[in-house]
């Protein structure tokens, strides 16, 4: 339930970053493909918390959280990618 939680974050961080997206100074690039720029580190940056917290606080191994981050990570990220390459396109 937690994973579920955790990727449900992402995807609130992803749609705060598509709602923002047309007010961030983008220097003439598209402020969508921007805003998925953003997130895809800031995304990472919580994944590996939520990993890292998992190891100190949970008491899971390494092992066990690796797949878990992969989740967590992949599936707002490829959103965010596809998001990028739709918007990416029509901008060039």
């Amino acid at each position: 339930m937690h994973t579920v939680k955790v990727i449900a974050a992402g995807f609130a961080l992803l749609g705060i970053l598509l709602l923002i997206a047309p007010r961030l100074n983008t220097g003439g690039r598209h402020p969508i493909v921007y805003a998925m720029k953003l997130f895809i580190p800031l995304w990472f940056v919580a994944s590996v918390i939520n990993l890292i917290v998992g190891i100190t606080r949970a008491g899971y191994s390494f092992l066990q959280e690796a797949p878990i981050l992969l989740v967590v990570f992949g599936v707002p990220a490829l959103v965010a990618s596809l998001i990028w390459w739709r918007f990416g396109r029509t901008a060039s």
